[in-house]
């Protein structure tokens, strides 16, 4: 399956106009498209089937609990899929079927263990400053923000402890947070900043044949071994901001073969 990915375009802000590339049969939305969410337009009567999996940046200045509905409702009227925790099973051209584990998968602070949670989790107030989301009234913290990603992880640990039983061929995860700081952005290091980037998922990797992300605003593309089979690929192709630099190298066209 050849797949096109892009992710944190910040439409709101950025000047992208994104076109289907060539040859692709399914194009993945890794979040962070449109904290307005107004450029969601543009990818309406796409000519292949349009996943989408929202970012942190959806959320922004919104109340979390009803983001969700409206957004799926909004993606639905224009002809996406916007999925998170759940799962969907595609049929590829070659005749494999593809399952896409879905899900945001926000951080739970712990990439750098439990020692270092607490100043983890002191940088990201500076994060849920800025996207200044609520629950239920209540800011949207960065204690708020741990209680989703352990649900996250949750969720996607027991699907992809699931067996195949002939239903799918191969599986592709995408989260919009990074699953390992294999994934940090080499510009700032590891810093406590970098656990509201990455996530330890490094476990559950192997699990899947693929893996999509975004949220950092640079391009990765590596392998982890799996013992006797092939290695599962891990590919970012975020976007990010041409007013600091990021987009430069950014190829919209890329297709990703499974």
């Amino acid at each position: 399956m050849k797949l096109q990915l892009l992710s944190d375009l910040h439409l709101e802000t950025e000047a992208f106009d994104p076109v289907p590339a060539p040859g692709a049969e399914l194009l993945v939305l890794a979040g962070d498209i449109d904290a307005t969410w107004a450029g969601l337009q543009r990818f309406a009567g796409w000519p292949v089937p349009v996943i989408f999996v929202p970012g942190n940046h959806e959320f922004d200045g919104r109340d979390v609990e009803q983001v969700l509905p409206a957004l799926r409702e909004r993606c639905a009227a224009l002809g996406l899929r916007l999925l998170n925790r759940e799962s969907l099973v595609v049929d590829a051209a070659d005749g494999e079927r593809v399952r896409f584990v879905c899900v945001l998968r926000w951080s739970d602070f712990d990439v750098f263990g439990a020692a270092q949670r607490e100043r983890a989790m002191r940088a990201a107030s500076y994060f849920q400053r800025v996207m200044n989301a609520t629950r239920s009234g209540a800011p949207f913290d960065a204690d708020a923000v741990r209680r989703e990603g352990l649900a996250d992880r949750a969720w996607l640990e027991a699907e992809l402890s699931q067996a195949a039983g002939g239903r799918w061929d191969r599986t592709v995860v995408v989260t919009h947070f990074a699953p390992s700081l294999r994934s940090a952005d080499p510009r700032f290091g590891r810093q406590p900043g970098t656990a509201s980037f990455c996530n330890a998922d490094d476990d559950l990797i192997p699990r899947a044949d693929l893996w999509l992300h975004g949220h950092l605003h640079c391009r990765h593309d590596y392998r982890v071994q799996r013992p006797g089979r092939a290695p599962t690929r891990v590919v970012c192709q975020a976007r990010g901001l041409a007013s600091k630099g990021e987009a430069a190298g950014f190829d919209p066209l890329r297709l990703i073969d499974l």
